[in-house]
């Protein structure tokens, strides 16, 4: 039990180490507006080494030349001692310096410093910049980070006001300053504070670092500069002059209680003079004509407003005037209007467009006076033409193209002669062609145009052959032979008989003979058809009769008959779940029906070292068993987990059951976690479990849920095999808000540990570093109030001490 206590402590112990490194503990700056600094430490410029710190700054060793080593350090403008990384501080000015410092072996405070002059009651922010200058490549590798405590203490040295640590800083081939603030509260009566750092790493190869510009500054609200809500600045045009307005200071009033004011003015914003009687949040100004400041100096005492060290100040309010231009010079075509929004002149209007569709030998120039285009120009004038020729004017080369041909000389016949007329501008024809001469009819007469004279050609048609009874004469009109006379007439013939004419006797020869009869079937007769000079056919064979699909018809030519013949097919061997169907269709027996199995399956589970008893049941008569495992009972009884199968059967319909056997298990607890206020139990295997605080009273869920932190110890059981199993669990969690209204649910911050720890420190502080409560080796009910007032809602920050190690993070107050 106390072993499973300490283990859990460690386990938190190191999950909020690391949430406090993610977080950087409680470093963060003023959210409001800021003084100018009370106190500013910037090492100093120039290419010497120190000056040394003060006696009692430091418990490190000075060094001059060389780099320091372990637990030393040095002020100097840069150094490259160990190849370390330092070009410039963190202004960028090279011949600024920084506190270099080699972490000494052991941690510890390396930088401590009294800042006084500071305002009691007053909220102030610390800030500085620090950077690791080991480089990448050194220690062969990142070598040990940068970790660095930033604190806070009143002048006595015994209240921590805020501090923070910066977390593990590495090395970098482009290191880079980053800034690190504290916000925190002086004490009543309370004029200055300690700033102590601490390094938090140890010394060796690494933790090299420099710091530079450590500055406190007073911190307030953050106020707005607003006119009537809109704004924190006015742009005008000096025409819009002479300016007045109303500025109101807006507090957020995340710091200060109350606010005094003291308006001031400026013309350059970094000069500034105070204006008189203005004390209140708002001030009226007047007869602005140049660009003009204004900002607050804002004090919680009245007192303080005349103390620099105890103020901050407002944003800044601007008033922008911009003088106005003098009227630009115009074309003739535009018109200026003056713009008092913008303090500009509008200039509007177009130069009238250029006319366009102008022909290629006009020219365009425009007219300022007349503030129009003015147009010149003459066509030049088209040539002289032949009667064939077309002149066109050419618009892109602006002048005139000629274009046409003498028509061609026509081809002429040989009788003819032809003289160009340019009157017609036409080819004029003389001539006549000689007269063809008279001709026979198969006479053709062509004109030979080389002798200029007709040529006559033709042969008279020859005589055709002719029939034996055929006679021809020549017919002078048709220009063809005239053939008379008639063949003798052919006699009459039977269907089988040809005729043909003789021309050597010029008679005609019959030939031919008659078809012969054809043979035929029992049931037809024939008939000579002379039309179709063929023996027609009939008679029809006897209709076959309808069969069987087994049976065969043959026709039988001697009887003139059908024979039938054919056994129908012998009906098969059945099994019992089968039936016999005879098919016509496919002259076949159809057999129909399935063997019967059914298929079972079975879960059967049993606790650990007790048996289970299977058993083969059935609705069949007389069946018989058949196990997987050989036996053939019906009942089997097994004590160990497996799948177990039997076949029944009474020959006729079979079953085969399958039964799974399972063995029970005993619950395993893998872990038991802490969500919130809420105790979870992470189960190894899976099962019916129930769950329970006191091992008496059980729940189905493995969550219990609204548990106060402490020490428990969590049962678990089987539903059917009451196996129970145990494991202790220290319940701890911190709330993310608590809502003190009173209506019971979250009303306090409660921590029920302290019974459990040697030690135990709680602390919680507000958004700005000021304790509000702290209870040490004693349980935590804090109801959200500090002196009996009420907190306001707002994010708040918890220091947890338990034996020694540290927890720090925030909830939130919500009311």
């Amino acid at each position: 039990m106390q072993n499973s206590i300490l283990d859990l402590k460690i386990l938190i112990i190191l999950c909020f180490s690391f949430f406090t490194k993610e977080l950087h503990a409680q470093l963060g700056f003023c959210q409001g507006n800021s003084g100018d600094p009370i106190f500013s430490e910037t090492f100093g410029s120039g290419t010497n080494y120190g000056p040394a710190l003060s006696s009692g700054t430091t418990t490190y060793t000075y060094v001059n030349s060389g780099g320091p080593q372990d637990g030393e350090y040095t002020i100097s403008q840069n150094t490259f001692f160990y190849g370390w990384n330092l070009p410039s501080d963190h202004t960028g000015d090279v011949n600024g310096k920084a506190l270099i410092v080699n972490a000494s072996f052991t941690t510890g405070e390396f930088y401590n410093i009294a800042v006084s002059g500071l305002c009691e009651n007053t909220t102030y922010e610390f800030s500085s910049w620090l950077i690791n200058i080991l480089p990448i490549s050194g220690c062969g590798g990142n070598g040990i980070p940068v970790n660095v405590e930033f604190q806070i203490w009143d002048d006595t040295n015994t209240s921590l006001l805020a501090n923070g640590d910066t977390g593990d800083i590495y090395s970098s081939s482009t290191p880079n300053w980053e800034q690190y603030g504290l916000v925190f509260q002086t004490l009543p009566s309370q004029t200055s504070v300690i700033l102590k750092i601490i390094n938090n790493g140890a010394g060796g190869c690494g933790n090299d670092l420099a710091i530079d510009d450590i500055i406190f500054k007073s911190c307030g609200d953050l106020i707005a500069t607003e006119d009537n809500g809109t704004g924190n600045s006015v742009v005008i045009c000096s025409t819009q002059t002479p300016f007045s307005d109303t500025i109101t200071a807006v507090p957020d009033n995340t710091v200060f209680s109350t606010h005094f004011y003291q308006w001031q003015v400026s013309n350059d914003g970094v000069n500034w003079t105070d204006v008189a009687g203005e004390t209140n949040a708002s001030i009226g100004v007047s007869g602005i004509t140049t660009t003009t400041y204004y900002r607050a100096k804002v004090a919680e005492y009245a007192a303080n407003l005349n103390n620099s060290d105890c103020l901050t100040f407002s944003d800044v309010y601007e008033i922008i005037v911009n003088p106005a231009p003098p009227m630009p010079i115009l074309e003739c075509w535009e018109t200026a209007t003056f713009d008092d929004s913008s303090c500009s002149w509008t200039v509007v209007g177009t130069q009238p467009i250029e006319p366009t569709g102008l022909e290629c030998w006009e020219i365009t120039s425009f007219n300022s006076t007349t503030c129009t285009w003015d147009i010149s120009g003459t066509q030049p004038l088209q040539p002289n033409l032949e009667c064939w020729e077309i002149a066109t004017f050419n618009d892109t080369t602006c002048s005139w193209d000629v274009s046409g041909e003498q028509p061609t000389q026509p081809n002429i016949e040989c009788w003819e002669t032809i003289i160009f007329n340019a009157t017609t501008c036409t080819w004029d024809i003389s001539g006549t062609q000689p007269l063809q001469p008279n001709l026979e009819c198969w006479e053709i007469a062509t004109f030979n145009a080389t002798t200029c004279s007709w040529d006559v050609s033709g042969t008279q048609p020859a005589q055709p052959n002719i029939e034996c009874w055929e006679t021809t004469i020549f017919n002078a009109t048709t220009c063809s032979w005239d053939i008379s006379g008639t063949q003798s007439v052919q006699p009459t013939l039977e269907c089988w008989e040809i005729a043909t004419f003789n021309a050597t006797t010029c008679s005609w020869d019959v030939s031919g003979v008659q078809p012969t009869q054809p043979n035929i079937e029992c049931w037809e007769t024939t008939i000579f058809n002379a039309t179709t000079c063929a023996w027609d056919i009939s008679g029809t064979q006897p209709v076959q009769p309808s069969l069987e699909c087994w049976e065969i018809a043959t026709f039988n030519d001697t009887t003139c008959s059908w024979d039938i013949s054919g056994t129908q097919p012998v009906q098969p061997a059945l099994e019992c779940w089968e039936t016999a169907i005879f098919n016509n269709t496919t002259c076949s027996w159809d057999i129909t029906g399935n063997q019967q199995i059914d298929f079972i399956d079975e879960f059967l589970s049993f606790c650990a070292g007790d048996e289970v008893t299977m058993q083969a049941d059935s609705d069949l008569v007389n069946p018989t068993y058949q196990w997987n495992s050989g036996e053939i009972t019906e009942f089997k009884t097994v004590d160990v987990a497996g799948t177990y199968v039997v076949v029944i059967t009474d020959g006729c319909f079979t079953i085969e059951k399958t039964i799974y056997v399972e063995q029970t298990q005993s619950p395993v607890i893998e872990k038991i976690v802490s969500d919130g206020s809420s105790i979870i139990v992470n189960m190894s295997n899976s099962g019916d479990f129930e769950y329970s605080l006191d091992g008496i009273l059980f729940q189905f869920s493995p969550v219990f849920s609204g548990m106060d932190g402490g020490s428990y110890t969590i049962y678990v059981k089987t539903l059917d095999c009451d196996i129970v199993v145990a494991m202790d669990h220290f319940h701890f969690f911190i709330q993310k808000f608590i809502t003190p209204n009173g209506d019971g649910d979250n009303d306090f911050f409660s921590l029920n540990i302290a019974q459990y720890f040697t030690t135990s420190e709680v602390y919680i502080f507000n958004r700005y570093g000021k304790l509000v409560f702290s209870a040490i080796n004693r349980n935590v009910f804090w109801d959200g109030t500090f002196n009996n007032e009420d907190l306001p809602t707002s994010d708040y920050w918890y220091r947890i001490v338990l034996d020694g190690k540290e927890i720090v993070g925030h909830f939130s107050l919500k009311r």
